[in-house]
């Protein structure tokens, strides 16, 4: 079972980029898809989140509006747009499969499964 995110990379202000997560050794359509970060001396937080099926997404109240969450089953990928970025999105973000949906705080337990992370750096 293998998560791989990629897409990371430096990015200027007000600029975007797309992650995306494939997934290997299991079929990615049975769960529910989600988006986390970490920022340097910082916890691990919640960024986004989206059911097995692709309609219904929740985001972080940091992110609403900026970012987008969606997912490819036939491909066994999902995605996360990231556009009007700030230097306060620099993080490493990691993607991550549950059985169980959920959102924000208290989230992070639930995932099933983790990928290593990919780098994201907004300069000012």
């Amino acid at each position: 079972v293998q998560l791989q995110a990629s897409g990371g990379g430096l990015v200027q202000a007000g600029g975007s980029a797309r992650l995306s997560c494939a997934a290997s050794g299991f079929t990615l359509s049975g769960y529910h898809m989600a988006w986390f970060r970490q920022a340097p001396g910082k916890e691990r937080e919640f960024v986004a989140i989206i059911n097995w099926s692709g309609v219904r997404t929740d985001y972080a109240d940091s992110v609403k509006g900026r970012f987008t969450i969606s997912r490819d089953n036939d491909k066994n990928t999902v995605y996360l747009q990231m556009n009007s970025l700030k230097p306060e999105d620099t993080a490493v973000y990691y993607c991550a499969a549950s059985l169980q949906y959920c959102s924000g705080y208290g989230c992070s337990p639930r995932m099933r499964y983790w990928g290593k992370g990919t780098q994201v750096t907004v300069s000012s």
